[in-house]
């Protein structure tokens, strides 16, 4: 088991590109949909890492099973 640079690079993008929507539309006057925006990548990556979790959880049940 080991950890994909990939995972990583996808969560570091979705940050970036969350925080630049962010701030065009804090900037336009729409703090509303800035927040929904705001919200929406958080919970992507949020179910990113769950997903992690999980994987690293089955791994160690199926290492504690030997």
């Amino acid at each position: 088991m080991s950890i994909d640079v990939d995972i990583l690079f996808k969560i570091a993008a979705i940050g970036i590109v969350i925080a630049l929507l962010n701030q065009i539309l804090s900037k336009a006057g729409r703090d509303e949909e800035a927040m929904m925006v705001t919200l929406a990548g958080v919970s992507i990556v949020l179910a990113i890492v769950v997903k992690m979790i999980s994987e690293f959880f089955e791994a160690v049940k199926v290492f504690v099973s030997f």
